[in-house]
C-alpha cells in the first residue's frame, strides 16, 4: 500500500514495498546496503529498527530518476559528453606501459 501521508514512517520492508507499488522497483536488500554504504533514503532508528518518513523515501527515488528521453541514442550523448564514441576510446598501440615505460 502506497502511503497518502509523507510524514508516515515505515520499516525498511514497508518501504521497499511502497515504493516498488508505487513505480520505482527496489528491494529491502538495497535500503539495507544503501544504509550502510550511503547513497540510500534518510532514516531514523527506533532502537534497533530503521524508520523511513514517506516523503524522503519518495524523494530519494523520484532523485534517481533520468531526465525524460526520446530514444536510447539520447543516453550514449549525454554519457560521452559531446564526444564522438571513436574519440572517446584510445588506441591500445599508442597507450604508454606504464612497467616498460614505453
Amino acid at each position: 500500500m502506497v502511503p497518502k501521508d509523507p510524514e508516515m514512517r515505515l520499516r525498511r520492508r514497508e518501504t521497499a514495498e511502497a515504493l516498488s507499488e508505487a513505480g520505482y522497483p527496489v528491494s529491502e536488500a538495497t535500503l539495507a546496503t544503501k544504509a550502510t554504504r550511503g547513497g540510500g533514503p534518510p532514516y531514523r532508528l527506533f532502537g534497533r529498527v530503521p524508520l523511513y518518513r514517506w516523503g524522503d523515501a519518495l524523494a530519494w527515488a523520484e532523485s534517481r530518476l533520468s531526465p525524460p528521453r526520446r530514444s536510447t541514442s539520447e543516453a550514449d550523448a549525454t554519457e560521452n559528453c559531446g564526444t564522438s564514441p571513436t574519440v572517446a576510446r584510445q588506441d591500445p598501440r599508442q597507450m604508454i606501459d606504464i612497467y616498460t615505460k614505453k
